[in-house]
């Protein structure tokens, strides 16, 4: 995964700038926080909503909305595991708590040494080849708990 910038509000009003004349810029502005920052520092919901003559309400719904855009930084690796239907009927529950034992934390956290990141995804598209995953931005589907393993050695050494 790629490096990351440290916040700062000079290099988040060139990111506003750079999306605010698209159509729609919300969405574009909030993804590009993502890729140059890693996360939506909550300084940036005002200094959005005040470019795009926003409430901050509105902003943060959308940032806590969508499963993109998260409020704190993500881990060095980001598994994303389908939660919906399709793969629920396919195992990913056993898959979720192999996940939450081998990696030991929950979902929506992140592992002490900052190495990774597990999060709910609700489709990937991959429904008929359920369970998937996504780990670091990589497809990965007919899971069992022994594909997943190794998955996750490819990229958590």
């Amino acid at each position: 995964m790629p490096a990351h910038e440290d916040w700062n509000t000079a290099r988040a009003a060139e990111l506003i700038a750079a999306g605010q004349t698209l159509e729609g810029p919300l969405l574009p502005i909030l993804h590009s926080f993502v890729e140059t920052f890693g996360y939506v520092p909550e300084p940036a919901v005002p200094m959005v909503a005040e470019a795009l003559n926003l409430s901050r309400a509105d902003v943060h719904g959308v940032v806590t909305f969508y499963h993109d855009f998260r409020r704190e930084p993500a881990g060095e690796h980001v598994i994303k595991l389908c939660r919906a239907e399709a793969c629920q009927s396919a195992g990913c529950e056993a898959l979720a708590d192999h996940l939450v034992e081998k990696l030991g934390i929950e979902f929506g956290e992140t592992t002490p040494d900052g190495r990774v990141t597990l999060e709910p995804v609700y489709c990937l598209g991959l429904c008929s080849i359920s369970p998937a995953a996504m780990i670091d931005g990589r497809l990965v589907a007919r899971l069992d708990a022994k594909r997943l393993d190794k998955a996750l050695e490819e990229v958590v050494r």
